[in-house]
């Protein structure tokens, strides 16, 4: 009778082992099986705005950039999808929304006209510790434009920044722009003056593969 009870404890015992195995292997499996999630950058998704000033007030000029051109990039992170995004910008999609429908062209022909290479603006994000630079190349000469980033909900990302203009050897444009808003940059002291630098915000919304 013992040995059949024995023999009745080790059954038990060796089934209950088998199923345990046997879900955990699931368990394992069906964790392989979970793809891992992927940040992806769009273009369709990106905006760049831009705000230059003039007048001794420093009166706000807004506009954007319609055409923003990169690959789809992807990364395991919001940061990972970022880094390393190369990107370029055809300056004759500058917007501003004036009502003259004229200073699209003087901003166009007067200040990047004046510049070198003038048909596209290049750069590329680099994150490194958490730090955001985009490496921006404009008339000639590439140079670091370091980001402030906002990340929400791990998909809304907004990076602002501010361009000054010397560090791009930018100024002798500027003036050629000056002269021919000269009238238009004046405020009330009757002095016509445009600011050296640019305010850029960049925001984009990354979608989840």
């Amino acid at each position: 009778m013992k040995q059949v009870s024995y023999l009745l404890i080790a059954l038990v015992l060796s089934f209950s082992a088998c199923k345990s195995e046997k879900k955990d292997a699931k368990t394992e499996s069906d964790a392989e099986a979970v793809p891992a999630v992927k940040f992806v950058v769009k273009p369709e998704g990106t905006s760049v705005k831009w705000t230059a000033y003039k007048t001794t007030e420093k009166k706000p000029v807004g506009g954007v950039f319609k055409i923003l051109k990169f690959d789809n990039k992807e990364g395991a992170t919001p940061q990972d999808a970022l880094n390393n995004l190369s990107f370029t910008i055809p300056v004759s999609s500058l917007f501003s929304n004036d009502a003259t429908n004229t200073r699209d062209a003087k901003i166009i022909g007067s200040f990047f006209g004046a510049m070198l290479d003038t048909e596209f603006l290049k750069g590329t994000i680099k994150v490194t510790n958490n730090s955001y630079v985009a490496t921006v190349t404009m008339n000639g000469v590439t140079h670091d434009l370091p980001l402030n980033v906002e990340i929400t909900d791990e998909r809304r990302v907004s990076m602002t920044g501010t361009m000054n203009l010397k560090d791009w050897n930018a100024l002798g444009a500027l003036e050629s722009l000056n002269k021919v808003c000269f009238d238009l940059h004046k405020g009330p002291d009757g002095v016509s003056k445009t600011w050296e630098d640019v305010a850029i915000e960049v925001n984009t919304f990354l979608r989840k593969s």
